[in-house]
């Protein structure tokens, strides 16, 4: 990937002009795609609540961290009711401005907004069961994601989740100037996730997506 990302201040900088360009609505967090939405959540849902519960290697559902959450449509549809708290991270604080109203009632039971970007946020050690990271990892370096996910690790409480749900290309690095990303396939994104020293417990396509998208991916991490 490092001869894509030829400039990584660049890389970072560009991708943050494009999202304080993109409009704040369900639509613009999902670049012009946003019938998907319901797809995706429900998609999701089936996903967490295979590993959520009491007992042995369950994962409890106290709090989550939704990591690149923009105004927060995640964090309403899949963690709000099926969590106590969630936190949100986003680099583009009118996303999390945005996020306070569209959350509705809900908003008291987020407990922080971080604007920050995930290549220098760091979470808080032993404080979340779920960390969700989607349609964001595009937007590191391939150390910055080993690095972040170090980090997610020390996060987690005991029998804690780690899930990235993304594009994955059919083969190697693609890159997309447009919003400053890329994509990999899913030996590159299963080695970063190996160099991070985490685990894949549970993985799945995403179905009933637009075949002229890329496919996705939703792995479970320890």
């Amino acid at each position: 990937m490092d001869d894509i990302v030829a400039n990584e201040n660049t890389f970072y900088s560009n991708a943050e002009v494009y999202w304080k360009e993109a409009p704040p609505t369900v639509d613009g967090m999902l670049g012009g795609y946003g019938s998907i939405s319901s797809i995706d959540i429900n998609g999701s849902k089936a996903f967490l609540q295979k590993h959520l519960g009491e007992g042995e290697g369950k994962t409890s559902a106290g709090c989550a961290l939704d990591c690149g959450a923009g105004i927060g449509r995640i964090t309403k549809r899949l963690l709000l009711p099926l969590f106590k708290s969630v936190d949100l991270v986003d680099v583009t604080q009118e996303f999390l401005d945005k996020a306070k109203t569209y959350l509705g009632e809900d908003n008291k039971r987020v407990g922080n907004y971080f604007c920050c970007g995930l290549q220098d946020f760091v979470p808080e050690s032993g404080r979340y069961d779920v960390i969700w990271i989607q349609w964001v990892i595009g937007h590191l370096t391939d150390n910055h994601l080993v690095e972040f996910l170090q980090r997610c690790k020390k996060a987690l409480r005991p029998n804690g989740l780690i899930v990235i749900k993304d594009n994955v290309s059919y083969e190697g690095v693609v890159p997309d100037e447009v919003d400053s990303s890329v994509c990999r396939d899913l030996d590159i994104v299963r080695s970063l996730v190996t160099r991070a020293g985490l685990r894949i417990v549970h993985e799945e396509q995403q179905v009933n997506l637009p075949k002229e998208i890329y496919q996705v991916h939703t792995l479970a991490l320890r």
